[in-house]
């Protein structure tokens, strides 16, 4: 414990950050024995289970009382999440794993930091520091050695 304290933040925001990069790395192993089965199919599946795993955490930290009253607008926008921004990107996700491997479809995650980045500076007035543009540089150089195909021309 003593060894986290330095570091700012909860403990439990850590272990979180730990637990996320944990199942992106067991997400990626499992998903290349599902090369045969439609990507529409593993989506739902995967999106089934995590849904019925979500049900007792949501009834042990929220309850009954107030599951239902969210406004029509709010259950709109969560059915608009779930269909189109988590359930089409997971679609096209294994589709990328099928077509082009795992090992390549994990590179995409390179990609969020710098995506974030570029949109709270673009969205939301944030300011953009050097050593994060120097960051997306190297993100990039690391992507363009790891494709490989730049430096098979020479």
């Amino acid at each position: 414990p003593g060894l986290l304290a330095g570091l700012g933040g909860p403990v439990w925001a850590k272990f979180a950050l730990v637990g996320a990069s944990l199942s992106y790395a067991v997400a990626l192993m499992i998903a290349r024995r599902f090369k045969g089965v439609p990507s529409p199919v593993i989506a739902t599946g995967q999106l089934t289970a995590s849904t019925i795993m979500m049900i007792p955490i949501v009834l042990l930290g929220h309850g009954t009382t107030n599951l239902f009253s969210a406004s029509p607008p709010v259950w709109a926008a969560v059915l608009a999440l779930a269909l189109l921004s988590t359930a089409f990107a997971y679609i096209l996700y294994f589709n990328l794993v099928a077509s082009a491997g795992a090992t390549n479809a994990s590179l995409v995650t390179l990609i969020v930091p710098a995506s974030a980045i570029l949109l709270g500076f673009l969205f939301l007035g944030e300011r953009l520091e050097l050593f994060e543009l120097g960051g997306m540089a190297l993100i990039a150089l690391g992507l363009v050695t790891i494709d490989g195909r730049l430096f098979a021309r020479r």
